[in-house]
């Protein structure tokens, strides 16, 4: 227990109406935010994936993988996020870093999702950096 359940309640609370009208930043740093203080909060979890959604494709890379990571790390299952950020990724995976692309695979395999798209681009990508 973070401490702060009654704060993070009301954020969700207060957000979850207005998810709509948040930037893709501010969707990243919601979702980690509450990630990083392990506060679950399944309906603001599904309502930022359902924002995200239609946006993912202008997300950063880190902020596509911190996504991918914040919703593994609470458990949190949601399948069509999983599969728009797999698409977003591939074509722009050549420009992940070594952390972003660790952290998209881990999150991928804990969540169990399979994707085998991604994990070939992934590999692609990682060879040069492995060496």
């Amino acid at each position: 227990d973070h401490g702060y359940p009654e704060l993070f309640d009301a954020v969700a609370k207060a957000a979850i109406p207005i998810i709509d009208t948040f930037t893709r930043q501010a969707l990243a740093n919601t979702v980690n935010a509450f990630a990083k203080m392990d506060h679950r909060h399944p309906e603001l979890f599904d309502a930022l994936a359902e924002a995200a959604i239609p946006i993912i494709d202008t997300f950063t890379t880190q902020g596509l993988a911190n996504t991918a990571n914040a919703f593994a790390k609470m458990d949190h299952r949601h399948p069509e996020l999983f599969d728009a950020i797999a698409k977003a990724a591939i074509p722009i995976i050549d420009t992940f870093n070594s952390q972003a692309l660790a952290n998209t695979v881990k999150a991928f395999a804990k969540m169990d999702h399979r994707h085998p798209e991604l994990f070939d681009a992934v590999s692609n990508a990682a060879l040069p950096i492995i060496g």
